[in-house]
């Protein structure tokens, strides 16, 4: 449980911590110029609000927000992702690409995932409610019985045509 609980409040300040990391790693290990236009223009952003995004998905779900902790699939997505990240940021030549595509891959799997989950959770509350309105709005049999039927009037009019 500390893990799932260390990862939730991971996932915050890893939307300003990765994307700096990125730059920490390129002055680190000696990048060219082009991979610093890279760095700044697309891996930052690009990890900055796809961690944002994930990290939203993550808190809407009303089992996270209530135990304050993540699920397991969640720590395994997050971890996958965060260590291709932090690994992409140590720019390994020959394995750069590779390890890009894949933190790219989990990135995408990652989002799926929190929609899956996000969606498996409110499709049963939303059916919860609508059964219990349902319920509050239909009379119940006794009720139609005791009532008398109300007399009906029918006036008819006839307009004059002058």
């Amino acid at each position: 449980m500390w893990l799932r609980q260390a990862f939730f409040r991971w996932l915050l300040p890893a939307a300003f911590v990765l994307p700096l990391w990125m730059l920490v790693g390129w002055a680190i290990f000696g990048q060219s110029g082009w991979a610093l236009l890279w760095v700044l223009l697309m891996a930052m952003p690009a990890v900055f609000v796809g961690q944002l995004v994930l990290t939203l998905l993550t808190r809407s779900r009303p089992s996270v927000r209530a135990e304050r902790a993540l699920s397991w699939w969640d720590v395994a997505g997050f971890g996958l992702w965060h260590g291709l990240t932090i690994a992409v940021g140590c720019f390994i030549d020959g394995a750069f690409g590779w390890l890009l595509t894949g933190a790219i891959v989990v990135g995408i799997a990652l989002i799926w995932l929190q929609l899956w989950q996000l969606w498996s959770e409110a499709r049963g509350s939303g059916a919860r409610i609508r059964e219990t309105i349902t319920w509050s709005v239909k009379p119940s049999a006794d009720a139609n019985r005791s009532r008398k039927s109300p007399d009906v009037i029918i006036i008819d009019e006839l307009r004059s045509q002058d």
